[in-house]
């Protein structure tokens, strides 16, 4: 471990879990602006990039926004960036961009702005090259002894050159022997190609050899060896090195001799051009990357090594000359010129840790500060506390008052009624301070914005009776907006008629303490019975009496919910046939497309075979179908939404039943109402019934052979509903029985037997079933509720709500 750390000049994480390697850095002044200052361009796997001008972070501050000139998203990942001379006509530099498929050139320039940070930098695509193989990496340089501007070489995964005269296409050669791709680099003085075999030998091959060699488009063809023209691939000189090479970097020494360094898994070499060892240097660590750079003493070549250790060596020849430590490891490594500041050197981790950092010599070591001792004056403390106080005490008293109202609106999107008018509002805003709030509150619609004053019907096809413990109220005064003065005989009756369109009627006994509602619809009994109930509350709560109780002490309800239930699972199964039906035409109608096509594409007219009529015949199938489904769909949106109007009713008389919390009715609302919309993927049926056989197999379990039963993993459209509706009875029966809804494990116990009037034993047992099968239903019907005997007090077994 050195004892040194790379001093900080600023950093950045790119992006949130991008990957990066070797070839995805680089570094030069890629907008062309003529002062010096090199740029940072930075390529990820995910598709960014990202080009930098970073600025001196000062002490406790972090890079600022100017500092990101460019960022753009190419859809594709970023393999390799360069930036050289690409672009015929213009000496200017351009970005080079590799692509698993495709190599693309950007010119990149700036715009002024009249601000610090308003200039703005944008790319522009000058061409592309889409790849018939598969990219791993490219190198450029001007090949061939061409001045003034760069060629590019693409090395593909199967072993071949393809070489780009910038915007055209010149060659492609396959390397001899080929196993795997490995690092590719180019030397200008003997414009050669090298590269590491998967034999582990680093090979040079001429630039001029592969020009001339095999065309590798058209190594097959007999014509072309006939003619002679291609003459075989010829390496020039080979190096057997022993190991796998991670990096390979061609650097000058003068103008008469250059050197090759190889970074290997162990091992340092550099080569001179003929392939003969200058000098070589065995690690002693797993290096990452390195960088060859020009040294202070003549002949000699200083080297930047990373480490998977955190660690930056600095070898002068085979020499270590500095070891430093960094804050991750790198895999690449450059080093630019920044606002007037040279030798920056900086690094790039594979999770996206950009930094800019230099050598510096002071040690990062804590030194803990010097205790000040001195005696304490309690008198002199007590009374600057005092003062505090009184400060704070002021500022409270200074604060403004900050709450505004805000306004917002409610729209009805179908035209059926809404299963509930409760909802949550949530605003989020921020202080001057630039403090992030959140406040979120519940609010109740009026029940006038989807309801209207209506007649009062005299029969109706379901009745609901609700019990109180006070004496009836007028309903004129529990709904004063609903009221028509021309009616203040009937102070008993009270119609409502909602925007679907259907009737409820609210009648007060006289005599008893009772409320019925009626309507031609089980599900719109909810609205009114659920605003009923709060407005008694409310009404009581201002009179000042806390002992007011709503109970129901009819059956419960269930074959009216099982008739919505069919009919919400048959509107399902009917859209899942509609869309097979409708995915079979779309198959038949595209396979008579390819047929009429194929006809047509042929040079010799054929008959059509009336594959004309089978088309148009086949498109208005298609049409109906998809009418048919969206049709489908909005009966079963309307449906979905009576379920849960006819569930939040069911709930509620259970819950007055039983006598049931709140804790108890958040469990049962959770499992009957777990989804806002219900699709093919995941509907209401299979959501629920997993739900509710839980609760039967845990709290509401009878034995331990019950508990021990394993629920499915997966949820499936069921065939039918009978397995849901058997357990929605069964749930009814065990609360019946005095079963207690909860969430923890130790109300498994069997519970005792306590069978509330008017309700009947739910057989267990195959047995049972098979003796009551003639026998009465389990809940009765609606009819029942009619002829219900009066009830003049709550009694032990009616539910109270609280």
């Amino acid at each position: 471990m050195s004892l040194f750390k790379a001093r900080d000049w600023w950093s950045t994480v790119l992006g949130e879990k991008e990957e990066f390697d070797q070839g995805c850095l680089c570094l030069a002044d890629v907008d062309n602006s003529g002062n010096g200052h090199d740029k940072i361009i930075v390529g990820s796997f995910m598709g960014y990039l990202r080009i930098f001008s970073p600025h001196s972070v000062k002490a406790g501050g972090g890079p600022q926004a100017e500092d990101l000139l460019l960022e753009v998203h190419l859809r594709d990942p970023v393999l390799q960036v360069e930036v050289g001379k690409f672009v015929s006509g213009t000496e200017m530099l351009h970005l080079a961009v590799l692509h698993s498929r495709k190599l693309c050139v950007y010119s990149v320039s700036g715009t002024l702005g009249n601000v610090e940070h308003g200039n703005q930098y944008q790319i522009k695509l000058m061409y592309e090259h889409h790849l018939q193989r598969t990219a791993c990496n490219m190198t450029y340089g001007p090949f061939g002894g061409v001045k003034g501007r760069d060629l590019i070489c693409i090395q593909s995964l199967d072993g071949m050159l393809m070489v780009f005269e910038q915007e055209s296409y010149a060659f492609g050669r396959f390397l001899p022997g080929f196993l795997l791709p490995g690092p590719l680099a180019y030397s200008p003085r003997t414009d050669s190609f090298i590269t590491v075999s998967s034999c582990r030998q680093v090979e040079s091959y001429k630039y001029q050899v592969l020009a001339f060699a095999t065309d590798a488009d058209k190594k097959q063809e007999m014509e072309q060896q006939k003619l002679g023209s291609g003459k075989r691939l010829v390496v020039d000189w080979t190096l057997n090195i022993g190991e796998q090479a991670l990096d390979i970097c061609i650097f000058p020494l003068n103008q008469s001799a250059s050197s090759v360094f190889v970074l290997g898994e162990r091992n340092f070499f550099c080569l001179k051009d003929n392939g003969q060892i200058r000098f070589m240097k065995k690690l002693g660590y797993n290096p990452s990357c390195f960088l060859p750079y020009c040294s202070v003493s003549e002949g000699t070549i200083n080297t930047l090594i990373g480490n998977h250790n955190h660690m930056l060596h600095i070898y002068q020849d085979v020499t270590l000359k500095w070891a430093t430590q960094l804050p991750h490891v790198p895999v690449a490594v450059r080093v630019g010129c920044f606002h007037d500041l040279k030798g920056v050197i900086v690094t790039l981790s594979d999770d996206g840790h950009l930094q800019c950092s230099y050598l510096g010599t002071d040690p990062s070591l804590f030194q803990a500060p010097k205790v000040e001792s001195r005696e304490l004056n309690y008198d002199e403390l007590d009374v600057e506390l005092k003062e505090l106080q009184k400060i704070i005490k002021d500022v409270k008293l200074q604060v403004p008052d900050m709450m505004n109202s805000v306004a917002f609106s409610v729209y009805l999107k179908r035209n059926y009624t809404p299963s509930e008018l409760e909802g949550n509002a949530v605003v989020s805003y921020s202080r001057p301070t630039g403090i992030p709030r959140v406040v979120q509150c519940k609010f109740r619609l009026p029940l006038k914005l989807i309801c209207l004053p209506g007649q009062p019907s005299k029969t109706a096809s379901h009745k609901l009776t609700i019990d109180t413990n006070k004496s009836p109220v007028s309903l004129l005064g529990l709904f004063p907006d609903f009221a028509n003065p021309s009616d203040d005989d009937q102070v008993n009756v009270m119609g409502f008629r909602l925007l679907g369109g259907a009737r409820v009627t609210l009648l007060a006994s006289r005599t008893s303490q009772r409320y019925r509602i009626q309507s031609e619809q089980f599900e719109d009994l909810w609205l009114i019975t659920n605003e009923l109930i709060l407005r008694l509350q409310e009404h009581f709560e201002k009179q000042g009496t806390k002992d007011f109780s709503c109970s129901f002490s009819g059956c419960v309800p269930l074959q009216e919910y099982f008739e919505l239930i069919d009919h919400h699972f048959e509107l399902r199964i009917n859209g899942k046939k509609l869309e097979e039906l409708l995915s079979e035409r779309a198959v038949q109608f595209r396979a008579i497309q390819r047929r009429l096509l194929t006809r047509f594409r042929d040079k010799t007219p054929a008959p059509l075979q009336h594959l004309d009529t089978l088309l148009d015949g086949t498109y208005k199938q298609v049409i109906a179908l998809a009418d048919a489904i969206e049709e489908n769909q909005d009966r079963l949106l309307q449906s979905f939404s009576g379920l849960k109007s006819a569930t939040h009713l069911l709930i509620l008389l259970i819950r007055l039943w039983q006598r049931l919390s709140a804790d108890q009715t958040a469990i049962l609302e959770a499992a009957f109402l777990p989804l806002q919309e219900d699709t093919q993927e995941l509907g209401w049926e299979e959501t629920v019934d997993a739900a509710v056989a839980y609760l039967l197999k845990t709290c509401l379990s009878k034995s331990s052979k019950e508990q021990a039963l394993n629920l499915s993993s997966q949820l499936n459209i069921p065939k039918d509903t009978s397995r849901l509706k058997k357990h929605i009875t069964l749930l009814c029966d065990r609360l019946a029985k005095g079963g207690r809804l909860c969430v923890s494990t130790d109300a498994a116990a069997p519970q005792a037997m306590v069978v509330p009037g008017g309700c009947i034993p739910i057989p267990e047992s195959d047995l049972e079933e098979r003796s009551l099968d003639d026998s009465t239903e389990l809940f009765t019907n609606h009819k029942h509720l009619m002829t219900e005997p009066p009830m003049p007090e709550v009694s032990a077994h009616q539910g109270v709500l609280e």
